[in-house]
């Protein structure tokens, strides 16, 4: 039986495992990424446990090829691009393909992190009938794999696909990327730390937004707030979910997708977000696409997106 190394690379967690040609995952582990380390650790971390699934594999195992999604991958030139967002300068610019192969002389295919989740979706997932729709990963960041015509777009040079990086607000938060206003500063785990930041100077003597901390808010604990109707949190998600949808329309006037799909993070709040940003995209799609693009949530397991598009990747491109 054949399989590949499906590796979805983020800001905060690696997540990697074994995918046969299924779909089915072998099994899968997830690590800390820790990227102001040299990517050198992460990787021997990681090559460590393939080695031990490896060895408790039967002989008739063999391992394919590896698919790698990861911000700012370069599906042409098998390079991070300059400046990834969420990951640390020993990642600028790496030469990833020919780092990997210093661990597996086998075929090694990098794409963006959402482009991955896009193409998991697509064979997979919430997508399998659709042919034109954009993926949206909510983690650290905002990411966007956007699917043409049942293709990836890449654009020229292979960066396309950088919705997070689209400027929702002119002189708003300050983003990493060196603009202000980028829509991820306001939708993602860190938009969500800061909303709740802004909303404790707003409101002082709030007991719910009190006991909140300022950073890695629990997005269970806010959904939980939410369900039992605690109204500094259903202003919170309203306020995002109408930021969001903002965003999701000036994608949609460009791209007009037949969906967008939700992937990790805070988008498992689920209607408690999209509602709010379904009306918002909307009030502000043109007329002849109101009502006509939905909103969905991803159909594969939390945590597997990335990985089964990455080696989606490895089955598109080896052949036996």
């Amino acid at each position: 039986m054949d399989c590949a190394l499906g590796i979805d690379i983020g800001g905060t967690n690696t997540v990697f495992g074994l995918v046969d040609r299924n779909g089915s995952v072998l099994v899968k582990r997830s690590i800390l990424t820790m990227s102001q380390n040299p990517v050198k650790e992460l990787l021997d971390r990681l090559f460590f446990d393939v080695s031990v699934w490896e060895s408790e594999m039967n002989d008739g195992v063999k391992l394919a090829g590896i698919g790698i999604g990861v911000p700012n991958g370069n599906y042409h030139t098998g390079m991070i691009n300059p400046n990834p967002p969420n990951l640390g300068t020993y990642w600028d610019s790496l030469d990833l393909v020919n780092t990997i192969k210093d661990y597996r002389d086998l075929p090694v295919i990098v794409t963006n992190d959402a482009n991955a989740a896009a193409i998991g979706e697509m064979y997979f997932g919430a997508a399998k009938r659709i042919r034109d729709f954009v993926v949206i990963t909510l983690g650290t960041g905002l990411g966007s794999g956007i699917v043409v015509n049942g293709n990836v777009l890449y654009g020229h040079d292979g960066s396309a696909g950088e919705l997070g990086h689209i400027v929702i607000e002119k002189n708003g938060r300050m983003c990493e990327c060196g603009k202000s206003g980028c829509l991820e500063m306001y939708v993602s785990s860190k938009g969500l730390d800061l909303t709740v930041k802004e909303f404790k100077a707003r409101y002082p003597d709030d007991t719910f937004l009190y006991n909140l901390p300022d950073k890695k808010v629990d997005g269970k604990e806010m959904d939980d707030a939410f369900d039992r109707g605690e109204e500094r949190a259903r202003e919170i998600y309203n306020y995002i979910g109408g930021i969001l949808g903002i965003g999701l329309a000036q994608a949609a006037t460009i791209l007009s997708p037949e969906a967008f799909i939700f992937y990790g993070g805070i988008s498992n709040a689920g209607d408690r977000l999209l509602k709010p940003a379904l009306a918002s995209m909307n009030e502000n799609l043109l007329s002849q696409q109101k009502g006509k693009i939905t909103l969905k949530l991803s159909g594969l397991p939390d945590g597997e997106a990335g990985i089964l598009g990455a080696t989606s990747l490895i089955w598109d491109n080896v052949r036996d």
